[in-house]
């Protein structure tokens, strides 16, 4: 429980601060592409493992994730760049081809379909020590340049022809999110599952768009939101057996819901409050109950302020 706590903490917190930028580029199902590409990884993972007589025989799962996720988030930006392939085309051919060569790789590697599940579900109760330090390296690494780098990555996520413009480095700067991402996707993969890691990438900052007026404060609030459903989700399932990974989706969801119902509440009381109390008004609208005017009354009939 206390390894599965530190994994949840650490994915919950680096997982939104990606997912900001995919969001900003409108790319926000690139996680599941690259989770299915990631489990071709998993399972070469297996597959070397095998013809080296590891124990266990997953012992070079994640780093075959990782590399099969890097490769794959870097073809799919190319492609994207380049425009020969839409982006949602190329995710698609992704979404296939990774999951196939998983099931087919597995199988060559002497394992079943079912030693996939908890690579694609999640299985944070099976976290390993080894594990544990994969998951703190590749998050300390998302974070440092997820938010050292925020403005530059900002800038080429929010207009692309403009930061080129400017003499920023765009084609780095767009591997550099692909890079992210797809460590993202592999260190989250043990906490809510290949198959629903793009949800924790994405909700929290579905949930924090609600609230937050700028680009900085998206990302800290969506980390914040991430952190604790990864934690109230994985306190649930210590005391009820259910899913972690489909709970801890499950409430972040519920967050976004609860977040568009009280919304509208929230901005109202912002609209009715004055944005600057200190400073008299020097515009009336004509017919208002403060300009002292008749309804009738035209634009002559309003009293000048100074």
């Amino acid at each position: 429980m206390q390894r599965a706590l530190i994994a949840a903490v650490l994915v919950g917190a680096a997982a939104p601060v990606v997912g900001t930028f995919l969001v900003q580029r409108r790319l926000a199902l690139m996680g599941d592409g690259i989770g299915h590409v990631a489990l071709t990884g998993v399972a070469l993972g297996w597959l070397v493992g095998s013809w080296a007589a590891a124990s266990p025989a997953d012992a070079f799962a994640v780093p075959g994730a990782v590399v099969a996720a890097v490769v794959g988030s870097v073809v799919i930006e190319l492609v994207r760049e380049r425009g020969r392939t839409s982006g949602d085309l190329a995710l698609a051919i992704m979404f296939y081809g990774g999951i196939a060569g998983g099931v087919l790789l597995i199988k060559v590697a002497g394992g079943t379909n079912a030693n996939l599940m908890s690579y694609l579900f999640g299985s944070i109760a099976t976290v390993t020590t080894a594990d544990l330090w994969w998951t703190a390296g590749l998050a300390a690494l998302v974070l440092g340049v997820g938010v050292g780098l925020r403005w530059v990555l900002f800038a080429v996520s929010h207009d692309e022809e403009f930061a080129r413009a400017s003499g920023l480095p765009v084609r780095l700067v767009s591997m550099t999110v692909a890079t992210l991402a797809a460590l993202t996707v592999t260190i989250a993969m043990r906490v809510v599952g290949l198959l629903l890691v793009s949800a924790l990438m994405i909700v929290p900052v579905a949930v924090a768009q609600l609230y937050a007026r700028s680009f900085g404060r998206t990302m800290a609030v969506a980390s914040a939101v991430g952190v604790t459903v990864s934690v109230v989700g994985l306190t649930v399932t210590f005391w009820n057996d259910v899913p972690p990974g489909a709970t801890i989706v499950v409430l972040a969801v519920a967050v976004y819901a609860a977040g568009v119902a009280v919304r509208p509440l929230v901005h109202r009381r912002r609209a009715e409050e004055d944005p600057h109390p200190d400073m008299s008004d020097d515009v009336l609208v004509p017919g208002s109950p403060t300009d002292g005017c008749a309804p009738d009354a035209g634009p002559s009939a309003v009293p000048a302020r100074s």
